[in-house]
């Protein structure tokens, strides 16, 4: 693709990445609870979850989710239904009384692993409908008619997925930066209601989403 497209490009993607969405709120979460070596770890599931978007979106199917109501709203409801029970699971979240971690990277909680940390991530990523409609919508806009199709949604897949590996460990890092903060249980129970309350608000806001309202 040409190269002033291609900057422009990583330019709106960038500010698009580093909004405080629901997948990036629980990098930060993640990295306050157990560090950011595990919000990095879980953050591999988003990255897939949006490989798989930027595939089906190369391949033309997200023109058909994007025109399905149907669809849409299966994926809506079932993102909404997963961010609330997120934050259900974080807001009643079992917090140790003491300061002995039950894995190297759980202070005052128990590390889930990291299997259920890429599965959160993973889940959230991709029961948001807004992503493959804002993936269908924005990436046509800066392909060049005379150039192979593929090759340019390649690049661009390839450019999104890093600048989004980028911002999940800033977000981690942030996060990271917090855990040192938290310095008794009562501590820990805050993090996890504040976050159980932001995580909830997000998926009532998902369900209440039309398409119309769907670019990011």
């Amino acid at each position: 693709m040409p190269l002033d497209a291609w900057l422009f490009f990583i330019v709106t993607t960038f500010f698009v990445s580093i909004a405080p969405g629901p997948n990036n709120m629980l990098a930060m979460f993640n990295g306050a609870r157990y560090g950011m070596r595990a919000s990095a770890i879980g953050g591999i599931g988003r990255l897939v979850a949006f490989t798989l978007m930027i595939t089906i979106t190369a391949m033309g199917l997200g023109v058909i989710l994007a025109a399905s109501e149907i669809a849409f709203s299966i994926i809506k409801w079932g993102g909404a239904a997963y961010l609330i029970y997120l934050g259900l699971k974080s807001w009643f979240a079992k917090v140790h009384s003491d300061d002995r971690a039950t894995d190297e990277t759980g202070i005052f909680m128990a590390y889930p692993g990291a299997a259920g940390l890429v599965r959160a991530e993973f889940l959230t990523a991709i029961g948001n409908p807004k992503a493959i409609l804002f993936f269908t919508a924005l990436f046509p806009q800066f392909l060049a008619p005379n150039m192979a199709y593929g090759e340019q949604f390649l690049v661009m897949g390839i450019t999104f997925i890093a600048l989004e590996g980028t911002v999940l460990l800033a977000y981690g890092l942030i996060g990271g930066q917090v855990k040192g903060l938290i310095r008794s249980a009562g501590h820990m129970r805050w993090l996890n209601r504040i976050s159980g309350a932001l995580l909830m608000a997000a998926g009532v806001m998902l369900a209440l989403t039309d398409r119309s309202r769907s670019t990011t």
